[in-house]
């Protein structure tokens, strides 16, 4: 199995409504900024709604939306067979078309990291569809694509929201707006069968209490911990009080994303992590000044804004772990075990790696060139990443998304 396009995932949708009538049906919700169709494909008729939202980040699209077509296509012949349990899962297939589209030339593989970021793209915070603009603020008006989303959201009403997302190097993990017994064991179980590793120490959920390995569940939104969740649509359920489950998997296993004794020297490795992102970073800002003449046309506005916005938020990325620049009085960092010292050093490679490859993209000239590759290069030498098969990946989201499902019902 390959990565599927957003061209292929609609037609597989338009083939699913054209085999079951009486139970699926397509429908477009809202156009993204260039006028690209947002399609949701509800299954069933039961009073008790479900939301799944794939895409929401322009590199992960393409697994989400392969998640949601198998997760649509068993639920339309359960129904078929006549076990109806009362509910509707609605499933938008990708609310950032244009930035998956961007993402595309890559899917087809080859499957490695080089080929994966010769075509990487993400957008800066301010595009990224889930998040809301804080209140009060009117310089940044929500997206049509979040307006979409969260006019889906205040007409179903879901018991459930799930998000789904992915990682370049790591492991599974689900995290929670509220705690689901249960799911820990379960995730657990097919993370196991896939052999997939948990991740057991996720720094994007760093300072969340966790009920067993793989699952964080948010803090409440007045809690400094809960980040950038606080201001995204993933909370916009709670006011009908449903639950929003934001499902990871990785492209790469590495495995001591699931290793939870204790880092037998975490202050080291922070302050060497904390000091490697501050440098890398300024080097990207460098060679963006030294290459600006030549950068091509104007068409890499969107991975401009992103290569800005990274190089600016080095010392800012660090704050909340870093024993360098923690504030003094700052809240005390959990118990550091190897998978979460493991997850912080992969952040701190992967961010500018990312940067220095969208920055390839719109000036493909030697200096920038044989930066991404020698960062490359360093990423797989640190972490020895095994792929994980696109089926595996797709199984994995899958399992998760039904795991929270049942035991919220259960």
């Amino acid at each position: 199995m390959i990565y599927p396009t957003t061209d292929e995932i609609t037609a597989s949708a338009r083939a699913l409504t054209l085999s079951y009538p009486e139970i699926c049906r397509l429908g477009r919700v809202g156009r993204s900024r260039a006028g690209r169709p947002l399609l949701m494909l509800t299954v069933g008729q039961g009073s008790r709604n479900v939301l799944v939202v794939a895409g929401p980040h322009a590199n992960e699209a393409a697994v989400g939306g392969a998640t949601a077509l198998r997760l649509a296509r068993g639920i339309a012949r359960q129904r078929a067979r006549g076990e109806d349990d009362g509910s509707s899962w609605h499933f938008l297939l990708c609310i950032d078309p244009d930035g998956a589209a961007l993402n595309e030339p890559w899917l087809s593989g080859p499957y490695t990291l080089r080929d994966h970021y010769e075509h990487f793209f993400r957008p800066c915070t301010a595009e990224q569809p889930e998040w809301l603009p804080h209140e009060g603020d009117t310089r940044c008006p929500a997206l049509p694509e979040t307006r979409a989303l969260v006019g889906v959201l205040d007409v179903l009403r879901p018991v459930l929201q799930c998000s789904l997302h992915g990682i370049d190097i790591g492991g599974s993990f689900v995290q929670l707006t509220s705690d689901v017994p249960g799911v820990p064991e379960r995730i657990g179980k097919s993370a196991a069968e896939l052999d997939i590793p948990l991740e057991s120490g996720s720094s994007d959920a760093f300072q969340w209490p966790s009920p067993g390995p793989g699952v964080y569940v948010m803090p409440p939104c007045g809690d400094p911990a809960a980040g950038d969740g606080a201001h995204s649509t993933w909370v916009h359920a709670r006011r009908y009080h449903g639950v929003t489950a934001v499902v990871e998997v990785p492209m790469w296993a590495c495995d001591r994303s699931a290793d939870t004794t204790p880092h037998p020297d975490p202050d080291r490795a922070l302050r060497t992590a904390g000091a490697a992102l501050r440098r890398d970073l300024p080097t990207v800002a460098r060679l963006l000044d030294a290459v600006r003449p030549q950068i091509r046309g104007t068409d890499g506005g969107a991975l401009l804004r992103t290569v800005r916005e990274l190089v600016g938020l080095g010392p800012a990325l660090t704050a909340d772990w870093d024993p360098a620049v923690r504030a003094p009085g700052a809240a005390p960092l959990p118990d550091m075990t190897t998978a979460l010292v493991n997850s912080i050093e992969v952040y701190a490679q992967r961010i500018p790696l990312r940067a220095a490859a969208m920055l390839r993209q719109v000036a493909d000239v030697p200096l920038v060139s044989r930066l991404v590759d020698r960062w490359c290069e360093a990423y797989e030498r640190a972490y020895r990443p095994r792929w994980v098969p696109v089926t595996d990946q797709v199984e994995q989201q899958a399992r998760s998304v039904m795991a929270v499902y049942e035991e919220l019902h259960a």
